[in-house]
């Protein structure tokens, strides 16, 4: 038998199997907005400048992820363990019945031929990653050219960054002339007090500057006080929703790369929705609205 093409991270803690069948039931047409593919390694090759191996997690696992969940759609992110070959991600576009649509990584050399392709199989957005401990960021001059090939299809741009990111780019972000989606609120320190300079930053962010998203998920990731409950990221995640109803999203981020502590159960991450959306109609712009306006218009 042939040795595997990659070899997962010693470290690398895999995604739970057996998730908590979760107790909110989600609304009829509900997105997971947030989600990747690894994979199969074996398949689809992991970048050489990737900063992570992680083990495999296959669309049919996501599929089934999905279905388990209560989920109709889904919106799969490149992995940053694919570098800019999006091929595992166009596989799942191809075979999701028009119910996942994607956001990519691409470089400047991207064609219009390419985009194209991209756009009918379903690609609605590209992201561009800050997170130095998971990429090396480019100059500005270098997203503003993928930009530049990319808005005449409509699409818009996913930011991940943490707070001193944003501190240093708001200038450059607030200029990109597209539609922007944040990852994750940003990462604030759920630690320090909801009132804090950074939180308020990014909220005066999100508030002037045109045609921003944010996706209020991974609780897992930015917690100290841990699960069940995320109690420390709740008012946080709920001071956005109750904020911005009509330009929030939500996802499971599964297969939740790069968790270091422990892996968290997707059926609990389910659960903690109606902390964050606490009335029937923010859960169904959270869920429903918000997403299939952005993705499936």
């Amino acid at each position: 038998m042939n040795a595997p093409a990659f070899v997962k991270d010693a470290d690398w803690l895999d995604w739970d199997p057996s998730p908590t069948t979760p107790r909110f039931v989600v609304p009829a047409g509900a997105v997971d907005a947030h989600c990747h593919v690894f994979g199969p390694g074996d398949t689809f090759p992991f970048a050489p400048e990737r900063k992570y191996t992680p083990c495999d997690a296959s669309r049919e696992q996501l599929f089934a992820l999905r279905d388990f969940l209560g989920f109709t759609k889904n919106v799969v992110v490149q992995a940053t363990c694919h570098g800019a070959d999006n091929s595992a991600l166009l596989d799942v576009l191809e075979h999701s019945d028009d119910q996942a649509r994607g956001v990519v990584t691409v470089t400047t050399d991207v064609t219009q031929y390419e985009l194209e392709r991209m756009h009918e199989l379903g690609v609605r957005g590209v992201r561009f990653n800050y997170v130095k401990r998971l990429v090396d960021p480019r100059p500005d001059e270098y997203y503003r050219e993928i930009i530049a090939k990319i808005a005449p299809l409509g699409w818009h741009v996913v930011l991940y960054f943490e707070p001193t990111d944003l501190a240093e780019k708001r200038g450059f972000f607030s200029s990109l002339g597209v539609p922007l989606v944040i990852d994750h609120m940003g990462r604030p320190d759920v630690t320090k007090p909801l009132d804090n300079p950074e939180f308020a930053m990014f909220v005066d962010f999100v508030q002037n500057t045109p045609d921003v998203w944010t996706k209020v998920s991974c609780p897992d990731r930015l917690t100290a006080t841990g699960s069940p409950l995320y109690a420390d990221v709740v008012p946080f995640a709920q001071t956005i929703v109750d904020e911005f109803p009509d330009r929030v999203l939500w996802g499971t981020d599964w297969p939740h790369p790069n968790m270091k502590k422990e892996m968290p159960d997707d059926g609990i991450l389910v659960d903690y929705v109606p902390s964050i959306a606490t009335t029937a109609a923010l859960q169904q712009k959270l869920l429903v609205t918000n997403p299939t306006t952005l993705y499936w218009s």
